[in-house]
């Protein structure tokens, strides 16, 4: 919830009184003058930090209601894009180690500073392009839409000597703007899976249209664990992608093994 600076919650007042005791209260930064324009930006700077540490106090909280609340097949990859470094190390201490970006970039800097046992997923809409730096350590691409692109990834699995987790992005929803492989081309990936010795296709991801008719949703989500049923059941290791933070119980009831989080975890995005 945001905080109100006007009236302001007591936990505000009171962080705000111990964070920065001597500042000017509010009213007096009503000067337009440069100095007190400074003491302004110094006093959000230091909202902010208060912000921030109230934040971190709840990842973990959130997070073990959350694994509380999902059965224990399915595997909960905490999206922390846009999220900072402190955030991720808050719930990476409190046991969690699967993380969600859509950003390669990011992914990659994040990469390089956190703790190195932290499986990285990549769940957004991948660029042949931008494989190569993340190609090293990647623990799973849960996006790939196209044959181009798992050409790509098994070249770049190669170069690295290893092999890279894949989910095979569907198309379940109404949106045009979501991408994923039609069913005709789903089965044709399938007999062509021995092209790609150095990518492991475990399974497949989808998102459902955008909407509150949680019966299409089901639907979409029905539709594709048919799929997957016919693909994938028979492995123990098999992996259906679907559920995020508005829809993650209906997925889980329509046989999700994978669902990705991030608002419930690290609050929402600004």
């Amino acid at each position: 919830m945001p905080m109100n600076l006007t009236n302001g919650s007591l936990f505000t007042k009171e962080c705000l009184r111990k964070e920065s005791p001597n500042l000017p209260t509010i009213s007096k930064f009503k000067d337009s003058s440069r100095d007190h324009t400074l003491k302004w930006f110094d006093f959000t700077k230091r909202v902010a930090r208060v912000f921030c540490t109230f934040t971190l106090m709840n990842i973990a909280a959130n997070l073990l209601a959350l694994k509380k609340e999902i059965p224990s097949n399915v595997t909960l990859v905490a999206v922390s894009k846009t999220k900072p470094n402190e955030a991720i190390q808050e719930a990476y201490d409190s046991g969690h180690r699967v993380f969600g970006e859509n950003k390669v970039q990011e992914m990659v800097q994040k990469h390089d500073q956190l703790p190195k046992d932290i499986e990285w997923h990549m769940i957004g809409h991948l660029q042949r392009n931008k494989v190569k730096y993340m190609a090293s350590f990647v623990s799973l691409i849960h996006g790939v839409d196209t044959e181009k692109l798992l050409v790509e990834i098994n070249k770049q699995a190669h170069k690295h000597n290893r092999i890279i987790d894949c989910l095979l992005q569907i198309h379940i929803a109404e949106e045009t703007t979501k991408f994923g492989f039609d069913p005709a081309a789903l089965e044709d990936i399938m007999v062509k899976q021995h092209e790609f010795p150095c990518v492991r296709i475990k399974g497949v991801m989808g998102m459902a249209t955008f909407t509150q008719d949680e019966k299409q949703i089901k639907r979409e989500f029905r539709y594709l664990k048919n799929l997957f049923s016919e693909y994938f059941d028979s492995s123990e290791e098999a992996i259906l992608s679907i559920g995020m933070s508005g829809d993650y119980p209906i997925a889980i009831a329509e046989g999700s093994t994978m669902i990705r989080v991030g608002s419930l975890i690290f609050g929402a995005r600004e």
